[in-house]
């Protein structure tokens, strides 16, 4: 495996990744456990990083003249990214929220 797929595959593991770990900080959230759920959090968005870094190194090749067939794999990859991403926003705010809830 190499080039656009390998991109892809880095893409989908790493966010996918992410999103678990994004699920997760609320569920322990949920629980109490702050202190946990903001490592998750941390966690994810190291893995959420690793992803979009990816992404960006395709369209910075694509912004210097090469050009990348879009495939039904890349835009699974970039499904995932924005799922992912999501994902973040709405276990904040739950971690907020259950924050609230347990004053």
């Amino acid at each position: 495996m190499e080039g656009l797929e390998l991109t892809c595959f880095q893409i989908i593991s790493s966010v996918g990744m992410a999103r678990s770990l994004f699920i997760e900080a609320i569920q322990e959230a949920k629980a109490g456990n702050f202190e946990a759920a903001e490592q998750k959090i941390n966690e994810g968005n190291e893995n959420f990083t690793t992803g979009h870094h990816a992404h960006a190194q395709l369209i910075q090749q694509e912004a210097s003249g090469e050009v990348t067939q879009m495939t039904l794999l890349l835009t699974h990859a970039e499904d995932q990214l924005m799922s992912a991403e999501a994902f973040k926003i709405l276990a904040q705010e739950f971690i907020d929220l259950y924050k609230e809830i347990k004053k």
